[in-house]
């Protein structure tokens, strides 16, 4: 049962990996098995196709990126500061993306939403579920800025948090094709604006 778990967990941390690297069409499954050291036999044993597997990789990633959106997000601290920790959080990720491998490889989600929005309806539609999960979260910590009298209350709802979200993928995909994440270091500033907040 371990060896099982622990060869599907192989798989799917190197798709995800490759994935953020090189894309997904590029991707061929015996590469795929090659990083994970799984015989290619045996991918099929854990996941129907490619697809399948891109699927399941996009819920981990999101997963693990959850546990982090809630450390962030779920405090007593006022609402402003727990967003900024969220997107240094999302920041600091990416800084450390280029110390260890040498590459600011970008978001998972973001850089497959770009590749495959017309291609794999199904990836789209599971983007589109975790995107719109990610705004629900940042329109409810900007309706608890406002509350506290930290945003205006025109600026809490879900366009404004949508914006949010896409500026954070916008400087990450700046920052992803500039190999520099530097790039970031404007993240919570113009955040800022946008959320129409009168202090930092």
């Amino acid at each position: 049962m371990g060896r099982t778990s622990t060869a599907r967990e192989r798989l799917l941390d190197a798709a995800g990996t490759l994935m953020r690297h090189r894309g997904y069409s590029g991707l061929g499954v015996a590469e795929i098995c090659a990083a994970a050291e799984v015989k290619k036999g045996s991918f099929y044993h854990f996941f129907a196709s490619k697809q399948d597997l891109t699927l399941r990789a996009i819920d981990a990633y999101w997963e693990e990126q959850q546990r982090s959106w809630s450390a962030a997000l779920e405090s007593a601290d006022p609402a402003l500061v727990r967003l900024r920790r969220l997107l240094e959080g999302m920041a600091d990720f990416q800084r450390r993306a280029k110390e260890e491998c040498g590459a600011v490889d970008g978001c998972l989600l973001g850089n497959l939403a770009l590749e495959l929005s017309t291609q794999e309806p199904d990836v789209r539609a599971r983007l589109e579920e975790i995107f719109d999960a990610q705004t629900a979260l940042i329109a409810r910590v900007l309706d608890e800025a406002a509350a506290e009298g930290a945003v205006p209350r025109e600026r809490a709802g879900r366009p404004v948090a949508r914006a949010v979200i896409a500026h954070l993928e916008g400087l990450v995909l700046f920052a992803k094709l500039k190999n520099d994440p530097a790039v970031l270091d404007t993240l919570w500033p113009h955040t800022l604006l946008l959320v129409g907040a009168d202090r930092p």
